[in-house]
């Protein structure tokens, strides 16, 4: 585990043109005063209350007006509970993560998939029009050193991100990013607008597209710059910082194969660290450069990573098998990665496990959901196993990744297991290892999103206001 040196950093300016071709980005700020300029044209603003050009909404819903809710008219309440959303064939079911009693079930059709949107009301839902908002009902919302707690309805808003086969979600810093694969179209918000979104009066957004459709990711720097992922549909290798103001890329390294996986850390005092999976060892971007991580391996990927604002450790899963041996490789190692010394340590846990059973909590644990149905807690600085729980019925990963499985996510200190074989839902407290909740399912469920109320993410000058122990992380393997 030795210490490459940085890669290069570019520093060439390219200019704007319609298509940015030579800077492989084009970046436009979308105010709510923006003309319509065909495809692209800027969304309306929920920040200002403008209204859309053309009244309507900017793309349409997969629910009727009468099977939405407006989560802009709120109720103030002593406190929230956080909020379980799940997904299934039969549509969307949310649930109370304390009491499980069934708050909304909801009818939507398709394979949907589930990203927290950032503001701890929201979650984005994938569907054939883009990402589409689901409120849960609840939010806290921090004022100096207390927090004022709101319920509306739950449910889809009607409020909807077109993009063509919509991808990874980000949230870091208070922004939240959407990536489209069929375009390669960015779009980044504050994730608080989303309070005020309707169908007809979206966020001020910034847009960007890269040089070609591919299955990437993107995140919006503290600074402003943007991080992103440049490829086509056969390749990923090139990540590259872009100044959105000026085209000019300050930041570039095409030693990353197969590029996927984000995960933000620890930032220094110089801004932001993030992390990214590639299929010959991970990249720390920090300092203002990439550095490379060694590996022992020719192949190592580590495509879902899991980190904390701060923690300087990130969590990922470690596969070294390029065409596995299998339908699917089954890795019992996961990688905890060091982005103060671009380092890559391994622990074994002596059970293999899949992309949907990693996290984070609070106190910077590692926790992993094993196939043996234990929820392992991971000292992120030793790499020591400090506890064990069994929590669900032994399990194998399935051939196809879209059928259900076991799923886990932590809030707080708080463990959510999913069981699809027994349909159940399990919740541990990390500390104690006491379960606090189970709830036998209708369903299978498929994807899950849990909500506290408190942001995902948050700027850092508002983070002492809104602690949440989210991870910070995208975590869709494809």
């Amino acid at each position: 585990m030795s210490r490459s040196a940085p890669q290069r950093r570019s520093t060439r300016t390219a200019a704007f043109s319609a298509t940015l071709a030579a800077a492989a980005i084009a970046l436009t700020a979308c105010g709510a005063d923006a003309a319509p300029s065909g495809p692209t044209s800027a969304p309306s603003s929920a920040s200002d209350g403008a209204e859309s050009p053309s009244g309507e909404a900017t793309a349409a819903s997969s629910v009727s007006e009468e099977d939405r809710v407006d989560p802009t008219q709120t109720t103030e309440v002593s406190a929230v509970t956080p909020r379980i959303l799940l997904s299934h064939e039969d549509g969307l079911t949310l649930l109370d993560a304390e009491s499980g009693e069934v708050v909304k079930e909801q009818d939507v059709p398709g394979f949907t998939r589930l990203s927290n949107a950032g503001n701890g009301k929201d979650v984005l839902v994938t569907t054939g029009n883009g990402w589409e908002v689901f409120s849960t009902g609840i939010q806290a919302k921090a004022h100096g050193d207390h927090v004022h707690n709101y319920e509306s309805a739950p449910g889809m808003t009607g409020v909807t991100f077109p993009g063509e086969h919509p991808g990874h979600v980000v949230t870091h810093n208070g922004r939240t990013a959407l990536f489209a694969d069929g375009t390669g179209a960015i779009r980044t918000f504050d994730s608080a607008h989303l309070d005020k979104a309707t169908p007809d009066l979206l966020p001020v957004m910034t847009e960007a597209e890269t040089e070609d459709p591919h299955h990437g990711v993107a995140l919006e720097l503290s600074d402003g710059t943007l991080f992103t992922t440049q490829g086509t549909e056969d390749s990923r290798n090139t990540l590259q910082v872009i100044d959105p103001k000026t085209g000019e890329v300050t930041a570039e390294t095409d030693d990353c194969p197969g590029s996927h996986g984000e995960a933000a850390a620890q930032p220094t005092e110089a801004g932001d660290v993030v992390v990214m999976g590639c299929e010959n060892g991970p990249v720390v971007y920090r300092d203002g450069e990439f550095h490379k991580v060694d590996v022992e391996t020719e192949y190592q990927r580590s495509g879902n990573l899991f980190g904390l604002h701060d923690s300087p450790i990130v969590l990922g899963d470690y596969k070294v098998e390029e065409e596995p041996k299998e339908a699917v490789e089954r890795p019992t190692a996961i990688a905890l990665i060091d982005t103060r010394t671009d380092e890559l340590t391994t622990v074994d846990l002596g059970s293999s496990y899949w992309f949907r059973s990693l996290g984070r909590a609070e106190d910077g644990s590692a926790v992993v959901l094993t196939y043996d149905g234990e929820v392992n807690v991971i000292d992120e600085e030793t790499g020591e196993v400090t506890a064990e729980y069994p929590v669900i019925e032994p399990w194998k990963e399935k051939d196809e990744w879209q059928e259900p499985g076991p799923i886990l996510k932590v809030a707080g200190n708080t463990a959510y297991v999913t069981d699809a074989e027994a349909q159940k839902l399990v919740a541990v407290d990390l500390e104690t290892g006491e379960t606090v909740l189970e709830k036998d399912l209708e369903f299978a469920p498929v994807e899950m999103a849990v909500v506290t109320g408190q942001p995902e993410s948050v700027k850092p000058e508002e983070a002492a206001d809104a602690e949440t122990g989210h991870d910070e992380h995208t975590d869709h393997d494809h």
